[in-house]
């Protein structure tokens, strides 16, 4: 009884713990998983420090794709800046570059060079080292973009783009599984991406 009463407080404190820790394993493990929609389209680019990325370069880790031009005047910088807010959050968590990887994919070559590209990526505290920026064949591009995401990619005849402002989210293994509308907070793709990492 005295052994109860010293240690009172301390089996009070597991006791709570081990709650805890079990609401956060069912929470976890008792949310559907996301369905796999398509295997991820091969694909050979050029990244900013000039070496060639293709897809099974980047697998093994979670990833999210964007398409973007760096000329951009409204939902590329958005984005893109939305992406490095997850990335932050990916970072406190350990996951990026190690378990996470962006790739950010621009369908405007001729005006996007690996220069213009890094200066784009810099603007956003881009991390290199799981961050990966591509450029590639136009016509490839906006065909991969739609082959693999339905995304869409226009070129009016003024050399203006319209196209899809959505994040892609593909697993491990190639799989593309989901898409985010603008509408998705940081946040929230933080932590779905860390659950697909965990899976």
């Amino acid at each position: 009884m005295t052994l109860l009463k010293k240690y009172k407080w301390s089996f009070i404190l597991l006791a709570i713990c081990v709650i805890l820790a079990g609401y956060l394993l069912i929470d976890t493990y008792s949310k559907p998983k996301i369905p796999v929609i398509r295997p991820v389209q091969n694909f050979s680019m050029e990244n900013v420090d000039g070496k060639t990325v293709t897809l099974q370069d980047t697998n093994g880790k979670v990833r999210l794709f964007y398409f973007f031009f760096t000329n951009c005047p409204d939902v590329c910088p958005i984005s893109t800046f939305k992406m490095s807010q997850i990335q932050n959050q990916l970072k406190k968590d350990g996951l990026f570059g190690k378990d996470v990887s962006f790739v950010s994919v621009s369908f405007d070559p001729v005006r996007d060079t690996r220069e213009k590209i890094k200066e784009f990526g810099d603007k956003f505290s881009a991390d290199y080292s799981g961050w990966y920026f591509l450029r590639g064949d136009e016509k490839k591009t906006a065909d991969f973009a739609m082959n693999t995401f339905q995304f869409i990619v226009n070129k009016d005849r003024d050399g203006n783009f319209m196209h899809s402002d959505l994040i892609a989210l593909v697993d491990r293994d190639g799989n593309y599984r989901k898409y985010y509308k603008d509408d998705v907070t940081a946040k929230e793709i933080a932590e779905e991406v860390e659950r697909l990492a965990k899976e």
